[in-house]
């Protein structure tokens, strides 16, 4: 994931930071406890496409 580009993006929902995890090749919000995907790439920032993050992914982020 480019870091320019994540600067950028933000969550649909939320409009907060959203925190890339390779291994999983998604978009973490904390806000909005949602996983975009990354498919090709390319972010999916649809809230239709986002799953909901488990307790222990979303404590697992950066506060």
């Amino acid at each position: 994931m480019d870091s320019k580009l994540l600067e950028m993006l933000v969550c649909p929902v939320s409009k907060a930071q959203l925190h890339y995890k390779s291994e999983q090749q998604e978009l973490w919000c904390r806000v909005s406890r949602l996983a975009y995907p990354i498919e090709d790439g390319f972010p999916v920032m649809i809230e239709d496409q986002a799953r909901p993050l488990t307790e222990s992914e979303w404590s697992s982020l950066p506060t």
